[in-house]
């Protein structure tokens, strides 16, 4: 049984893929997103608003869920956002905001939750990109984040081990409204083949799945066909 595993980003995208996984794996999603989660495609499922861009307000609703849940056993970070351009281009608050969601938001959901963590024995899974490892013009925010995330993960599992496992995920592009309302420049093109939500968060759930003290440290999961990795 995967037991309760927090989710950031769990009403859209890879998020809601891996809160319907884990519930069809016999655990208890519970979602951190800024709306609230579909519940004709995922139920009543236990969720609290938040803006990861606010630490507070991270940390407000991961002990929230926690004392709601009796705890938890896992925590998924997949929220995430982007700001393509040239970095003289890029609003700097909208450049900054790509910062404090994906690299401080993790890190804060991670941090409020490390007490539980650490009582169950639990597992985090956190989420990369291939361009947390290979870098691109016009997205100096996203790749600074990722990369960010990268040194982020590979330090917690070091300063964790023992206590709580750590999964890096580095996917690949996927087909996900994480796309929506870009430039035409920066949307994959005609002949792109995105891996579903669905098969990612297969992964996610067998990282969440290993027995205590089998860990699964990194994850590198992207279309056959994928032009960012290696």
């Amino acid at each position: 049984m995967l037991g309760n595993i927090l989710i950031t980003g769990g009403a859209s995208g890879l998020g809601e893929a891996t809160a319907e996984a884990v519930a069809k794996a016999g655990g208890r999603p519970l979602v951190i997103d800024v709306k609230a989660p579909d519940a004709a495609r995922l139920g009543a499922v236990d969720h609290v608003l938040a803006d990861l861009a606010d630490r507070e307000e991270a940390e407000r609703a991961v002990r929230e869920l926690a004392q709601r849940a009796g705890g938890l056993d896992g925590v998924v970070t997949a929220a995430g956002i982007d700001a393509c351009g040239p970095l003289s281009e890029v609003e700097p608050e909208r450049w900054d905001r790509v910062i404090k969601v994906n690299l401080i938001g993790t890190a804060s959901v991670i941090r409020a939750a490390l007490p539980y963590l650490k009582a169950s024995g639990g597992k985090v899974v956190t989420c990369a990109s291939t361009l947390g490892l290979r870098a691109v013009s016009d997205a100096t925010a996203y790749c600074a984040s990722k990369f960010g995330v990268v040194g982020f993960t590979r330090a917690l599992a070091a300063e964790l081990a023992g206590q709580v496992g750590v999964t890096m995920l580095v996917p690949g592009g996927m087909q996900t409204h994480f796309f929506d309302g870009r430039d035409e420049q920066y949307m994959p093109g005609p002949d792109a083949h995105l891996n579903q939500p669905e098969d990612v968060a297969e992964t996610i759930v067998f990282a969440l799945s290993r027995p205590h003290g089998c860990e699964v440290r990194e994850l590198v999961v992207c279309p056959s066909t994928e032009t960012s990795w290696p």
